[in-house]
């Protein structure tokens, strides 16, 4: 395990309001709720909470508030992703400026599977451009989101360029051998899975952690999960399938979307429902279905 980016850092859902502004003080309760539940930290602005959708001002906003609010930089991953490179840049430096160190960078995806060389030259420029020897750089790896990722021959480039600052992998790929792969051939680098049952058998074989989506609604079930990897009950295996079974149960639901209604139905508070445009809300019929599959899971509620 790479002791740079270890442990559970909830990809955090951001609220907003009625008209799609950010609402800080709901993020800013919600990160709070899960460092209390035991996460290492919190992941900010990656897919999960919509990030690409909010402007540069809001997330480095957000970001100075988390601070001001008493959590630390050390506890914080911020996602710099950005069409841009001069965005991802500015985003970077702001962040390390503060002493947020950690990091994570999707490369801009708005041309259709770049070459490993452009891929490996985008990453390049933005690490020099942050000009930060105390990054710790996420390589984020979403083929579904990107239409590319990170091979192992421009992890492995990117490593001999900049041996200080790429720290890791995310690995949202959804596919166990590809995460067992990328632990088997980095063993020096941090790997955090985003499928939340592969991270028990990724970290029994040197993975770091995870970064996902469940955690914001199940964090201690999560850690507990990954505080003991080799020895997850069948209770918990089971309820991380039961909970992740209610994305799907309606065809076409957006993830993002699943998880704010399990979050509004967990807290009582419909204010998560609201999404970011261009997500837009569950139905009335596709919510219904998630709050029944939610509540039905009876007690085993009280294990999240």
């Amino acid at each position: 395990m790479n002791p740079d980016i270890h442990g559970l850092w909830p990809a955090l859902l951001l609220p907003v309001t009625a008209d799609g502004t950010l609402d800080t003080p709901r993020a800013l309760a919600h990160a709070q709720r899960m460092l209390e539940a035991g996460c290492d930290g919190v992941t900010l602005f990656g897919t999960t909470g919509e990030g690409p959708a909010f402007t540069m001002a809001e997330r480095k906003g957000l970001l100075e508030a988390m601070l001001a609010h008493g959590i630390r930089p050390d506890q914080i991953i911020v996602t710099t992703t950005a069409l841009a490179l001069g965005d991802a840049i500015e985003l970077g430096r702001h962040a390390s400026g503060l002493g947020v160190h950690r990091q994570m960078l999707m490369p801009p995806f708005f041309f259709n599977k770049p070459k490993d060389a452009g891929i490996i030259e985008a990453v390049s420029q933005v690490v020099r451009g942050i000009g930060d020897d105390g990054l710790k750089l996420l390589l984020y790896h979403f083929p579904f989101m990107s239409t590319f990722g990170f091979s192992h021959a421009a992890i492995a480039e990117l490593v001999r360029r900049h041996p200080a600052q790429v720290m890791g992998v995310k690995d949202s790929s959804g596919d166990l051998e590809h995460s067992l792969a990328l632990a088997r051939a980095f063993p020096e680098l941090s790997i955090l899975v985003g499928a939340e049952p592969h991270v028990a058998p990724v970290m029994c074989q040197g993975g770091s952690g995870s970064i996902n989506g469940l955690s914001n609604i199940a964090p201690r079930l999560m850690k507990r999960v990954m505080s003991a990897p080799d020895k997850v009950s069948q209770t918990d295996e089971q309820l991380i399938l039961d909970l992740l079974k209610l994305l799907s149960v309606k065809p076409g639901m957006p993830f993002v979307g699943v998880y704010k209604a399990m979050l509004a139905e967990q807290s009582g508070d419909d204010a998560w429902l609201t999404m970011r445009a261009p997500l837009s809300p569950l139905d009335n019929t596709e919510l219904q279905t998630v709050r029944n599959g939610y509540r039905a899971l009876g007690a085993a509620l009280s294990h999240l």
